[in-house]
């Protein structure tokens, strides 16, 4: 009876010990007596126990929050930078063998590299070519991190803090850039009615009954505004010999 519960006890202990089941998503990278064997899974694993000796690794994409950074741009501006980073592994014993952590080696690598590549930018760039430093970003990091194991799908600048001296410039920089949009635009309107005014004064001169027709729409839309006013219209013509009097007397 003893002999029994001992063996079933050992039956016990020799499959929890050597039966791992992997996730579709996980690797297991097997040590045997301290020899890498292979990379294993998903599925059923058989182990020995004591012998060997397997490390979990996840295949899936890992989205990393980078802590925001102090970074002094080349024009000299105080900012803080922080980022977000998509990888993957793609080589779980070079995960395992060639870095101790690489959760905390990318971390580390990529607020380096975030200071190093946004301080050589200046802040025009940084808030306006996005796409070009996240594309260098993700370069420089999949370089670095190539022996590792480990690829680096894309790299997206999350937040840029300016300075609240910045912040107020930048806003009065934009203010005076619509004024003098506005003032532009209102130059040109003005420009432009001049110009119809100027045609339309050589048509009336070279046609004097237009200014005649022009007198009377005028008379029109003075009535139609208000109804209570008389209007009594007198031809300019009456006027013509008052005016050659007054040149005459001028010369």
């Amino acid at each position: 009876m003893i002999t029994t519960i001992a063996i079933v006890i050992l039956v016990v202990f020799f499959l929890s010990a050597a039966l791992r089941i992997l996730n579709e998503y996980e690797r297991g990278v097997i040590f045997r007596l301290g020899r890498v064997i292979k990379a294993k899974g998903p599925g059923l694993i058989i182990l020995i126990p004591i012998i060997d000796k397997m490390v979990k690794v996840g295949l899936r994409l890992v989205a990393m929050d980078v802590d925001p950074q102090d970074v002094i741009t080349r024009d000299n501006v105080s900012v803080k930078v922080n980022a977000v980073i998509y990888f993957r592994v793609i080589d779980p014993i070079k995960a395992i063998i060639e870095v101790e952590n690489y959760n905390y080696a990318m971390s580390q690598l990529a607020q380096t590299t975030l200071r190093s590549v946004c301080g050589q930018a200046e802040l025009d760039d940084l808030l306006s070519n996005r796409e070009k430093l996240n594309a260098e970003l993700q370069e420089i990091l999949d370089l670095h991190t190539d022996p590792w194991g480990i690829k680096v799908a894309t790299v997206e600048l999350k937040h840029i803090d300016l300075p609240q001296e910045m912040q107020r410039a930048m806003a009065r920089q934009a203010e005076a850039e619509r004024d003098r949009r506005a003032k532009v635009i209102n130059a040109q309107g003005e420009y432009q009615a001049a110009d119809k005014l100027s045609k339309a004064a050589k048509i009336i001169a070279d046609n004097p009954i237009a200014l005649q027709l022009r007198y009377l729409q005028t008379m029109n839309e003075m009535s139609a505004e208000n109804n209570t006013t008389t209007i009594f219209p007198i031809p300019i013509d009456l006027f013509r010999p008052f005016l050659k009097m007054l040149k005459k007397e001028d010369e």
